[in-house]
């Protein structure tokens, strides 16, 4: 499996299919992109994306998280890229 960030089109590029994604979903997939297993709670996403403090923020990430799984994911129910760590967040694997 492959995917690709281009940052000019802000699109990604999954497993040779185009996918154009809002400007908060590629901000999103590129910090979790730039830290491989790395898992940042919906707190964390949120402060760094959006530089303010988080309020009630882990539905907005959930729904987020769900729009990019779809949009990059073979099958999005069971996500190879982006994984869900319960109680401590999200992380993309590289393995």
């Amino acid at each position: 499996m492959s995917l690709v960030l281009n940052s000019e089109e802000r699109s990604v590029l999954s497993n040779g299919k185009k996918s154009h994604l809002t400007p908060k979903e590629y901000e999103i997939l590129e910090l979790l992109m730039a830290n491989p297993n790395k898992t940042f709670s919906s707190e964390e996403i949120y402060e760094t994306i959006w530089e303010c403090e988080p309020f009630a923020c882990e539905p907005i990430i959930a729904v987020h998280l769900r729009h990019i799984r779809e949009k990059i994911e073979k099958n999005p129910s069971k996500p190879s890229y982006i994984k869900s760590l319960w109680g401590r967040g999200y992380r993309f694997s590289t393995i």
